[in-house]
C-alpha cells in the first residue's frame, strides 16, 4: 500500500517529529513548530515533561532489550529526529555489532539522520511510511542490516497517534502485519498518547490534525493500546504510564499534571 511521502521540508507546516524535537530541547524545528507547541501547552501543559519521560522510557527499554534479551537488531518505526542517546548509540554501547534501521516519512529526519550516520555501516535511515510494512521489510537497507530469521526488536515509540484508525493500515492492522513476520524471541515496544478525558482527546486530535494538515491520527485510550498487545507476552511491569516502566531509580521525574499520558510497554513474541 503505497503512501504519499513528502520529499521537501515545509517549514510553515508543523510536523510531529519537529514538535517532539522542540519539546526535547532540540534545535531542528521551526517557528511554526514552536507556535503549535505553545498553543498545545495552553490545554495540555504537561506535554514537555511527557515528551522527556517518553524519551527516557525508550532509552531504558533499548538498554533492557540489548542487555537482558540479547537482541542485536532494531527496527525503529517513526524514529523522529536524532537527539542524544539514540537507539543505535545505546544498543552499540552494549554490543558494538548491533544493527539499527530507522524509519520515518519526514524528509528532515532523513537529512539529519543520514548525516549523523555517514560513518556507521551498522545503522541506516530509510524514508518510508510506517504503515508500509512490505516496503520497509523489503527495503535494501533493511535486508542488508536485519536478519528476520533471528529475533528483532521492533519499536513503535509514541507514533501510533500519528495515524488514523483503519481496517487495513490503522495501528492494529500494522501491528498484526509486523508481528506475523517476527520469529519467537522478538520484542515489540509500543506506546502512544492516551487520555481518560474525552474533551482532551477531542481537542488534541482536532488541533494536531489541523496544524499538521492531516498528518495525524487521534489520541486514544488505554484499552486501545492494550488491544495491540493481544497474542504477545507482556513484559513486566506490564502496560503502564511510561515513566513508571523500570525506572532507573525511585526519584523519577513526574508530570505536574495528567491531562494525558504516554502509555504502553513491551511484548515478547512467542
Amino acid at each position: 500500500m503505497e503512501k504519499h511521502l513528502p520529499t521537501r521540508i515545509d517549514e510553515k507546516v508543523p510536523t510531529a517529529a519537529r514538535m517532539y524535537d522542540y519539546y526535547l530541547g532540540g534545535k531542528d524545528n521551526y517557528a511554526a513548530d514552536r507556535a503549535a507547541c505553545e498553543e498545545l501547552d495552553k490545554v495540555v501543559p504537561s506535554t514537555r515533561r511527557l515528551a522527556l519521560n517518553n524519551r527516557r522510557f525508550l532509552q531504558r527499554a533499548v538498554r533492557v532489550i540489548a542487555e537482558e534479551y540479547k537482541i542485536r537488531q532494531f527496527l525503529d518505526h517513526g524514529s523522529g529526529l536524532p537527539t542524544q542517546d539514540n537507539v543505535h548509540q545505546i544498543a552499540q554501547r552494549v554490543d558494538p555489532s548491533s544493527h539499527v534501521v530507522y524509519v520515518d516519512n519526514d524528509p528532515m529526519v532523513l537529512v539529519h539522520g543520514r548525516a549523523l550516520l555517514q560513518q556507521d555501516e551498522r545503522t541506516a535511515v530509510i524514508h518510508a511510511d510506517m504503515r508500509d510494512t512490505d516496503e520497509i521489510f523489503s527495503h535494501p537497507e533493511t535486508r542488508r542490516l536485519i536478519d528476520f530469521s533471528q529475533p528483532v526488536a521492533v519499536l513503535f515509540n509514541s507514533v501510533f497517534h500519528c495515524i488514523p484508525d483503519s481496517d487495513t493500515d490503522g495501528p492494529l492492522a500494522v501491528v498484526r502485519r509486523v508481528r506475523e513476520r517476527l520469529v519467537p524471541g522478538s520484542l515489540m515496544l509500543m506506546c502512544q498518547l492516551v487520555s481518560d478525558d474525552p474533551d482532551v482527546r477531542a481537542f488534541v486530535t482536532d488541533f494536531m490534525a489541523e496544524v499538521t494538515q492531516g498528518n495525524w491520527g487521534r489520541v486514544r485510550q488505554e484499552k486501545d493500546v492494550a488491544e495491540w498487545f493481544e497474542g504477545l507476552e507482556i513484559i513486566e511491569p506490564g502496560l503502564v504510564e511510561v515513566s513508571t516502566w523500570r525506572p532507573d531509580n525511585d526519584v523519577v521525574p513526574r508530570q505536574l499534571t495528567y491531562e494525558w499520558v504516554e502509555f504502553g510497554g513491551m511484548g515478547l513474541v512467542r
